[in-house]
């Protein structure tokens, strides 16, 4: 029986979704291990795989050509279908941008019930996505999709870069600055609007960064003198900066005050009971021992380091003063690989 169309605008996403956008990741204390015990391709044309928990996999065609490729799908973060699909198409093209790569194309990958959601949802979903796709410049030239209670979605998508050009999360020097594009907290607002605790203007900004497109400040990046690169998403700021300086062989510090978060977020994360996603806790539990604390970091602020993103800025490390995009906000030096110290 069809779905009347005043029930499928009654809808609410988020309450299908058992975890947000995102923070409905496989916690990276769980994923590490089981990447790790992945055979390793000897093809020396793979310029990048999964070894080094890089934003999309290198495979090179010729000196001057090599394909890029990612994929990423989620729960929605967001009741309204249309800018889920914004959201979730926005996320996926990061991984490209943030290899310094141009994304070509892409597959909608889609999970949904039809039965129960009925057609109109879906249609939105995937024009949200097929309008951020235009704005990129990519084709949608097909997808896959599955019957299923939750709905998920997101791209595949292939992109291009020349070898020379190519950006990595693994190449960061000492003595760089660490700059970031985009506020973090889209954890944090999505599970306030969950509970009902988020305001219009929360979501509405929050959207506004989610939905913004990397490619502009890629392209910045890529004029400066930038060493490495990798985008700020489900793992938390801390947790994508830890596994920057982990593959790197040095360490990090962060200037806690200077992390810019979405507005109305740090209010919320001081409240009595903050409204804290279940992906930010497990980042945390895993990345708080390779992290020192300055005594003087408030608890606010370290939720926020941790915060599970959506669809976040890039964290770009390159020499200071070479026009890096993004606030500046710590530094790479000499120390343990992949340890991160937090000053006030």
């Amino acid at each position: 029986m069809a779905i009347p169309e005043t029930r499928e605008r009654q809808i609410k996403l988020t309450s299908l979704s058992h975890g947000a956008g995102c923070a409905c990741k496989i916690p990276p204390g769980v994923l590490h291990p089981l990447l790790a015990d992945l055979p390793r391709s000897d093809d020396p044309a793979l310029l990048v795989g999964h070894e080094s928990a890089d934003d999309a996999a290198v495979y090179r065609i010729s000196e001057s050509l090599a394909i890029v490729t990612t994929v990423d799908f989620f729960t929605p973060i967001v009741d309204d279908p249309y800018d889920f699909g914004r959201i979730a198409a926005t996320n996926a093209l990061s991984d490209i941008y943030a290899m310094g790569a141009n994304p070509l194309t892409a597959l909608n990958l889609v999970a949904y019930s039809i039965d129960e959601l009925g057609e109109g949802p879906l249609r939105d979903i995937l024009r949200g996505g097929a309008d951020v796709a235009a704005e990129a410049g990519v084709a949608i030239v097909g997808g896959h999709s599955i019957d299923d209670r939750e709905p998920k979605y997101g791209l595949a998508v292939t992109g291009a870069v020349d070898p020379a050009r190519m950006l990595r999360n693994s190449t960061a020097r000492a003595g760089d600055a660490l700059y970031l594009t985009k506020p973090v907290g889209g954890g944090v607002a999505s599970t306030a609007a969950k509970r009902g605790r988020a305001s219009k203007a929360l979501m509405t900004t929050a959207i506004d960064v989610m939905t913004t497109l990397n490619r502009d400040a890629s392209l910045l990046a890529l004029a400066a003198d930038v060493s490495a690169m990798t985008d700020v998403t489900g793992f938390g700021l801390l947790g994508h900066l830890h596994e920057m300086t982990l593959a790197s062989g040095l360490a990090a510090e962060v200037d806690a005050g200077a992390v810019p978060a979405i507005r109305g977020v740090l209010r919320l994360l001081r409240d009595e009971d903050p409204p804290i996603a279940g992906g930010s806790r497990r980042n945390r539990e895993w990345v708080e021992p390779w992290v020192d604390w300055d005594d003087g970091v408030p608890e606010d602020r370290r939720w926020l380091l941790c915060d599970a993103m959506t669809s976040g800025g890039l964290l770009i490390a390159a020499r200071p003063g070479t026009g890096a995009p993004g606030a500046p906000i710590g530094r790479i030096v000499e120390g343990e690989a992949g340890r991160v110290a937090v000053r006030v």
